[in-house]
């Protein structure tokens, strides 16, 4: 496949001429032994990949932090697994789902049953304009920008550079929000109790290791397990919808498909990388099926044509999206900082042409003053 994105923009014809549902209901059922073996296997090595990076601190710590790597690309493929344990789409069970969710959470720093409801309303809203800020990253559109104080456009531009996204944003997120989601609604009580829940379990499993391995030798592993972890979680989150021609729309023009197959792009990776990362690349499907097991996704991709029309990124060519942080709705399209000079000139101008014209027309005066 090609480096470079290829557009999306052509997907938008069959969003609403082909039935998605009834063509990708055959990749939906969970096949019970795949799933306990991916469960199973996973666990089996990031217990490995621990013990190793425990170990090597009789040798050096520069093999500990070569070891978290591996470490925590297993965190991540858990996570994905406890992603699809929220999608109902893991066992066919759905109390099986909730439990290992619910524990998977504890490994993965994220409170299972808060996390999935706030996931399912990312799903339910992707790409709406009138429906940000929970589950997604907050993104303004450029006349957004322009109206907010100094003091708000810096908040932003911190908020939205590189650095703090994928270096204190997976701290902020997975160590200290999951612990107390301070944005959680008072009604979502089942939500709070599986945070505390989570946390509760979390602090046994940590005072455990602490005691098992002292303090100082279980944080020099754990640490930059979580950390790496957390950075590559959050990453792919971003560039499976920040990128170019990716899908905003207000709700009158919005459309669930188009959201998703417009906006949700195809992360293409090395295959041991698709395995690792439970094959979350092929992200516009999940969008439109989140129903589907992750194993079944490159199955239902190899064999529907349709599938393939959708905005493609390389590993390579999705670090170019980490600029892109504001929303023209002129050119529908996710633009950087440095073209919002020329987007401001350009807005400007046509509020002066705008105000020119109408100076130069009489007051029309409406039929039912007269």
């Amino acid at each position: 496949m090609t480096d470079a994105p290829t557009t999306a923009a052509s997907a938008a014809e069959p969003t609403d001429s082909i039935d998605w549902n009834a063509m990708l209901a055959p990749y939906r059922q969970p096949v019970g032994w795949k799933s306990g073996f991916q469960l199973a296997s996973t666990a089996l090595l990031l217990a490995l990949f621990w013990t190793a990076a425990a170990l090597s601190l009789q040798v050096g710590y520069w093999l500990t932090l070569l070891l978290a790597v591996p470490a925590a690309m297993m965190v991540v493929r858990l996570f994905m697994l406890q992603h699809d344990c929220g999608h109902g789409s893991f066992f066919r069970s759905q109390k099986l789902n909730n439990l290992v969710g619910g524990v998977l959470g504890v490994f993965t720093l994220v409170p299972y049953a808060y996390w999935r409801r706030t996931h399912a309303i990312h799903h339910a809203t992707s790409g709406n304009l009138d429906v940000r800020g929970l589950g997604d990253i907050d993104t303004l559109t450029v006349r957004e920008y322009l109206s907010r104080s100094k003091l708000k456009r810096v908040m932003y531009r911190l908020y939205r550079h590189p650095a703090v996204l994928l270096l204190v944003g997976p701290t902020w997120q997975f160590v200290l929000k999951h612990r107390l989601p301070l944005d959680i609604p008072k009604g979502w009580k089942r939500e709070a109790i599986g945070v505390q829940a989570t946390n509760l379990a979390l602090a046994g499993v940590v005072l455990l290791m602490g005691w098992m391995l002292g303090w100082k030798a279980f944080l020099m592993v754990q640490a930059p397990i979580t950390l790496v972890a957390g950075s590559i979680g959050v990453y792919l989150f971003y560039v499976q919808h920040q990128y170019e021609d990716t899908y905003w729309r207000y709700r009158e023009k919005w459309n669930y498909f188009a959201a998703g197959l417009e906006g949700a792009s195809h992360l293409t990776m090395p295959k041991f990388l698709q395995w690792c990362t439970a094959s979350i690349g092929l992200h516009h499907i999940h969008h439109i099926a989140s129903r589907i097991p992750n194993y079944e996704l490159q199955r239902a991709y190899d064999n529907h044509a349709e599938l393939r029309n959708v905005t493609r990124l390389s590993l390579w060519k999705s670090l170019s999206t980490l600029r892109l942080t504001l929303w023209d709705e002129d050119t529908g399209q996710l633009v950087g900082f440095r073209e919002l000079r020329a987007i401001r000139d350009r807005i400007t101008a046509e509020l002066e042409a705008g105000a020119a014209i109408m100076a130069t027309k009489p007051e029309v005066v409406p039929a039912v003053w007269q």
